[in-house]
Formats: C-alpha cells, structure tokens, sequence
C-alpha cells in the first residue's frame, strides 16, 4: 500500500550540502534529496538518473547527455542543461571548498583551471539547448560515468544556493524526497516528492530519529521499523523461541573496509619497516572471530571480497609479533625511543573506546612496547582535520565503495594527489600503475594493474587495514516490504512500502 512514516534512527549530517559531502552520514541524506546525471540502481548498476540518455563520441572523450523531460526541481521547475553545468561549476569554484571535487570531477576538462581559480567556466562543458549537454574528459575513462553518482556532482538550484546561507535547510533538490524538516541533535524528515521523475515513492515520508534511544527497546515498542542488533543481544534474538527471531533479515557483506591509519610524513611513521610492525603485531583474525563474532572478515588488503577487481591472492600481514618487533628494531628508530605517538578517532571527549580498538592498542604494547596516547575529537572536526593531513595516527574509520569499481578505493585513497589521501602518503611507481589504470579500457588487463597497485600499497602499509563486513542480521517489521539492504550508500527509500 502507499503512504505512512517509515521510522529508523539517525545521526546529526555534518552538511547537508552534497558538494560538501564526505562521509556516510551525509550521504544518507543527500541521495534522497538530490540528484545528478547518473545514478546506482538496485542492481547496483550504473543507470540514467536525471539523463534519460546519453551518447560517446568516437574517440571516447566526450558525452552527450539528454536531460529527461519531466525532470524537475521540488518547487517544480523543470531542470535544465544550465543548472547542470552551473551546479558542476559551483562545485568546482575554489570558493565553494567542495573537497572532494577534483576526485570526482577532475577527470572533466578545464575543472582543475577552475578549481586553482584560473578560469570562471569549466571548458570541458557545453550546454546545447535545454535538455542537451557534453562533457569532454581528458581521455577516456571506463569509469566516468559511475563517479557522477557521487554527491559532488549533483544538480542544484543556483537561485535557491544564492537565496542565503540558511538554503540548505530548505533546499530545492531533485531527489525523490524532499527535506520535510531538520531540528539538529533530535530529527530529519524527509517527505515525498510527487513529480520524481523515475516515479514517486510510495512512502509519505521518512523519519531519522537522531535524538538516539535504546535501539531494541524502541523497536519491540514500534517506535523504530528497522534496527541492528547488538552483538550482545545477537544471540538471544536469534533464538528460534524468541518472536523476534521471525523478523531478523540477513543483511550482505558491505563493499567496505575497516582501518588504521599512518601519516606517512611523520616520525614515527616516516619509517615503512616501523609500519609494518604495526600490521603484523595486529591480530585481525582472533578480534574478528572473539569480539566482532565473525561479523567482520579479517582484510588482506584493501578491496573488500566481491568487490570488482578483489585479489584473492593478495597476501597481507598474518599475526606474526616476532616479526613484528625485528622490523621495529630494523627500522630508524629501533636504537632509541619511539617519538611519542597518539592516535586520534572520533568522538567526544572521554567517551568509551570500541573494544576492538582497545585491544588493538593493548597488542601494540604488547607486542612492540609502544604506548598509544588516545585523543578523541567530535565528528564534523575530525573529518576537517583528517583533510588536512593533521593527524599523526588516525582511527575508527571506513571506507564503503561510491559506486563499483576498484578505482574508488586505490586511486582515490592513495593516489599521491588525491585529495583523499589521508596519510600524505606517496609512491611513483604506484601513481603510474593507478594512471595507466585509469585509461585501459581493457578490464582485464585493468583490474591486473590494480592488483600490482594493491600490492604495492599493502607493502608500503600507510594503512593498517582491519577487516570487511562479513554482513550481519537486522531486524525489520513484516509490515515492510523492498527495504533492500545494499553493499554502499545509494538512493532507496524509494523502493520501500508497507503492506498494512
């Protein structure tokens, strides 16, 4: 049937602005809010979002888009080709600070002219008429057409960006929800937009309650139509004799990754052999099988099993702390003390630390005698700082894919001019394997090159890479239906309705 509130908890974005957006938290929110060209659909295939179709040029370099007729802003104003080229400017104008815009956008002509402030336009982008536009990249890339799912690139309405700095509140999106109202710190509704043009949602609305509550007791009163299931709880919910057992879905693997990691620029993690030592003082496989309950599968390296391009070959750091301490001693810094180091997560200040990461830093003492100093910054913060490079060890992060492809994960986290290379970390022999990637079109002879690329990462370690999600249960109440569990962050509430 359609209609009623979809009810589930939620969490404070740190914007809501997609140009702006880095992580998960706001990503949720804007791929309902707004949208691009392109778009993921439940197949996790990569399909027209705003472009009803689209044609390349011979030589690959350029794509012609044709705008859907009945695309539209939710004040109902039809989207044109010049709000598409205007939102792609605004997201690379330097003024903006969109800091995921040459990731995701640099592939394009003349948007790293605009980016450095040496042009007002972005050349690569011509508007025909209307509903007609081409973009020119550089050379032709197999994955250009995924990276414009991500929020960076989405389309917005210039008059409602200029209207104020409070737009955003009330912003003037094109996604199948609009933001019905956001009281920071208690709750985020979205309601329905009617005119979407892929078909509205048959839901009236969805309510993020980020007020927070105990999760399962908000779910057995019907106050939650979805919640996970803490580890602690996992068995007895599962049991056959419990109700609530009838009402566990099994959610798959994520496509994500789990890590720690080092700034490759700072003593003592200057050093790779003092890197090394941290992977293999680690032991991935007995957190993952005591603490996390084989939720988690121990990472040999960066691509997550299932993933395109995954490596099942791939060697990683197996627990080995004899080998451990060696390369601590054989590194620069193994005839005297370690500088002192201190590992930043976020959070707020004296909140309890995650088990695995406590017993993470009990092995590291043990194994090589390093003492880890804990600081805990919140959110929004950490994220700002994690940018600029200010950490000297840094935690309690993943990374979930954007959109399929193994470019998302090794060119976009370790590239040296990658802005999302967190760890200042940098190696030519990998950017020309990442480079070469980019153009072979060949996916073969592609993924080979990202394999040798993975190898080379996992080696120089400027990450201690944990573990994939190994998926997981949940509860959802029967009432629902199509609320499907995806391996990334895509658009979805769509798809959901309740069936009385």
């Amino acid at each position: 049937m359609e209609g009623g509130t979809f009810l589930r908890l939620g969490a404070d974005p740190p914007t809501l602005d997609p140009h702006l957006t880095t992580d998960v938290n706001s990503a949720i929110y804007a791929v309902e809010i707004f949208g691009g060209l392109m778009t993921i659909d439940k197949n996790i295939a990569i399909v027209g979002d705003l472009a009803e179709g689209w044609d390349v040029s011979s030589d690959g370099a350029t794509t012609t888009f044709r705008i859907r007729p009945n695309a539209k802003f939710h004040n109902g104003r039809s989207v044109t080709a010049g709000d598409i080229k205007w939102s792609l400017e605004r997201a690379a104008d330097p003024a903006t600070e969109a800091f995921n815009a040459s990731v995701f956008l640099g592939d394009i002509v003349g948007v790293r002219e605009r980016l450095s402030g040496a042009a007002t336009e972005i050349s690569g982008i011509r508007v025909i008429n209307d509903r007609t536009l081409t973009i020119t990249i550089d050379a032709p890339k197999p994955y250009f057409l995924s990276k414009l799912t991500y929020p960076v690139s989405f389309v917005l309405d210039r008059e409602n960006v200029e209207s104020g700095r409070k737009w955003i509140f009330e912003p003037n999106g094109t996604g199948p929800f609009r933001l019905g109202e956001y009281i920071p710190g208690e709750v985020l509704l979205l309601t329905r937009f009617e005119d979407y043009h892929l078909g509205p949602a048959k839901l009236d609305a969805v309510e993020f309650l980020i007020s927070g509550g105990n999760s399962m007791l908000m779910y057995e009163n019907d106050e939650l139509h979805i919640t996970g299931i803490p580890l602690t709880l996992l068995a007895g919910v599962s049991d056959p004799s419990n109700p609530l057992s009838k009402e566990i879905v099994l959610a798959p693997p994520q496509f994500d990754v789990d890590y720690f990691g080092f700034n490759t620029t700072q003593p003592p993690f200057d050093d790779v052999k003092v890197r090394q030592a941290f992977n293999y003082a680690v032991d991935r496989k007995t957190l993952a099988s005591t603490l996390l309950q084989d939720l988690m599968v121990p990472a040999q390296g960066i691509l997550p099993p299932g993933f395109p391009g995954y490596n099942p070959d791939l060697k990683g750091y197996d627990y080995d702390p004899v080998k451990a301490l060696q390369l601590l001693r054989e590194s620069k810094y193994g005839t005297g003390e370690l500088p002192r180091i201190t590992l930043t997560l976020p959070g707020s200040f004296g909140a309890a630390i995650n088990p695995s990461i406590e017993a993470m830093l009990a092995m590291w003492e043990e194994n090589l005698g390093v003492e880890i100093s804990i600081l805990q910054t919140e959110w929004a913060i950490f994220l700002q700082d994690l940018h600029q490079n200010r950490f000297q060890m840094f935690g309690g992060l993943g990374w979930i894919a954007d959109y399929p492809d193994p470019e998302n994960f090794l060119d976009v986290l370790f590239h040296s001019e990658s802005s999302n290379n967190q760890s200042d970390y940098s190696n030519p022999q990998l950017d020309v394997l990442l480079e070469r990637a980019r153009v072979e079109m060949d996916e073969t002879a592609r993924f080979e090159l990202y394999h040798q690329a993975e190898k080379i990462i996992v080696e120089d370690a400027p990450w201690v890479p944990l573990w994939h999600s190994n998926g997981g249960s949940v509860l959802i109440k029967p009432n629902v239906q199509d609320y499907f569990l995806f391996p990334l962050v895509i658009p979805k509430y769509r798809y959901v309705y309740f069936t009385e």
